[in-house]
């Protein structure tokens, strides 16, 4: 070995010593001008397909709400207890899916995979259009939940693979400030929609399921050929040079894609207080978010606006939503604290629901309404703190899956807490929406309580010298993980 490459050897040594000392500080590390070209090209061929995603899966998710106020209850001869049920069995089949999903993520290329689910769930959006009565809807439900369950876990799954833990708060958060773009313009294209009325004897509501439906399927062929989901996809393209720097990232993010599956991870998983902490708090928020999702225009109806009125009411809803992702993550990157991040969101969201209860039943509630929606800028820390404190490939998905369980109950269960006799004020329905704040921030500062006191018991004894990521340890089992909270 010629002098040269010795001391281009200690160099690079010398330089992830020191990045590895800074995580192990919590001081961000400074990234070099070739790592942050590298990012720039990641966020600009990655991050648009996965938006993109995450707009449709909103989208699709919400149209059956606006289609309720533009029809679709006479037209099909359902009655708003037979809505409940159509907005819970989406979950349903959100529900079924996960365990399956967890295999196919392990097993098959992520990209392609999620390029299919889009493809198949875009083709039963069109379907809906169709349905003509309770039965036909709540299968196409059950199957537009079936399709949609993977894509949030598989993005998860490649964001922890792609980026640093130092990013991916930003990344999280611009991803779900994706639903909150979605409802601006899917509130605004409705509007539109809602005023073309009946064209070739097809409904206003009809047409909002065939236009979003025939996006969507382009959108899979897109996302089939072009979502980075590995760095070595031919759409990144890294140089020799770009291969060193995702090395060195890969280290930071400790996840390296593996097909075996570790069962031994899913049992460390499942015996650990902190997977069913999460668990709980996706029931949680999420009771809040299905709610919000199938009623929001209903809600807002019923304090006295017009079909049209309440649609676009819904636009400064989703302008706030992604406003308050937005700064959160400013909040974030400036004291680098995700925990104590999401719980001043959740304490906006819990005043929202504390003046929904008590406020006159009138348009001054669009306040608390609004307020309320602050709880996306929670959950988008929320990802990010399971993505940065779980290591292991197989422990991954297994948290990622738990996590979406939890979330698909939540969902299932928001709709149907809106009970007809307590409308329109839905009284009892909203107070449990402000104790399921309460819940969240608590639960929320005991992971932190009890991640922080293992950093602390791990500290004396952490070696300088990374853990060799491609041994696939768990946190756990890797003494020198520290834990980003």
């Amino acid at each position: 070995m010629d002098e040269k490459t010795i001391k281009h050897s200690e160099e690079e040594s010398c330089t992830s010593s020191q990045e590895d000392q800074k995580h192990i500080e919590n001081i961000p590390f400074v990234k070099s001008e070739a790592e942050k070209r590298l990012v720039r090209k990641l966020n600009m061929r990655l991050l648009p397909l996965a938006m993109l995603i995450v707009f449709l899966q909103f989208v699709d998710k919400g149209a059956l709400s606006i289609a309720v106020v533009l029809g679709l209850l006479d037209d099909t001869n359902m009655t708003y207890s037979d809505f409940n049920i159509l907005s819970a069995l989406f979950y349903l089949g959100f529900f079924i899916f996960q365990l399956p999903n967890n295999y196919f993520l392990q097993k098959y290329p992520v990209g392609k995979y999620m390029g299919v689910l889009l493809i198949c769930w875009g083709v039963v959006t069109i379907g809906t259009a169709f349905g003509k009565n309770f039965l036909q809807l709540s299968v196409l439900r059950v199957l537009l939940g079936l399709f949609e369950a993977g894509s949030y876990p598989g993005i998860i799954l490649i964001f922890n693979t792609m980026y640093r833990r130092s990013e991916q708060p930003a990344c999280f958060g611009f991803l779900y400030a994706c639903n909150g773009i979605a409802s601006v313009i899917g509130s605004s294209c409705s509007v539109g929609i809602a005023k073309m009325g009946t064209v070739f004897g097809i409904g206003a509501w009809q047409w909002g399921f065939i236009i979003w439906g025939i996006i969507t399927v382009v959108a899979g062929v897109i996302v089939f050929f072009f979502l980075i989901d590995s760095p070595d996809s031919w759409f990144l393209n890294l140089t020799e040079e770009e291969k060193l720097i995702v090395e060195a990232r890969t280290r930071d993010n400790a996840v390296v894609r593996k097909q075996k599956i570790v069962v031994s991870q899913y049992w460390e998983a499942l015996k650990e207080p902190r997977c069913w902490i999460l668990f709980f708090v996706a029931i949680a928020h999420n009771l809040q978010n299905g709610g919000m999702l199938a009623y929001g225009t209903v809600l807002v109806q019923g304090l006295g606006f017009t079909a049209i009125q309440s649609i676009i009411l819904q636009i400064p809803a989703g302008a706030l939503s992604a406003s308050y992702v937005f700064t959160s993550i400013y909040v974030n990157r400036k004291s680098h604290q995700m925990v104590y991040t999401a719980v001043i969101f959740y304490v906006v969201s819990a005043i929202g629901c504390l003046l929904l209860a008590v406020l006159p039943h009138n348009g001054l509630k669009l306040l608390g309404y609004y307020l309320s929606y602050a709880q996306t800028a929670s959950y988008a820390m929320i990802i990010s703190l399971m993505g940065s404190s779980v290591s292991g490939y197989s422990k991954k998905i297994f948290y990622n899956g738990v996590f979406m369980l939890g979330y698909t109950i939540g969902n299932f269960g928001g709709p149907l807490m809106l009970v007809k006799s307590t409308g329109p004020e839905y009284v009892p329905t909203l107070w449990g929406w402000f104790a399921g704040n309460i819940f969240s921030i608590l639960c929320l500062l005991t992971i932190r309580i009890i991640l922080g006191r293992i950093n602390k018991k791990r500290a004396p004894d952490r070696e300088l010298e990374p853990t060799d990521v491609y041994l696939n340890l768990t946190d756990k089992q890797d003494k020198n993980y520290v834990y980003s909270l």
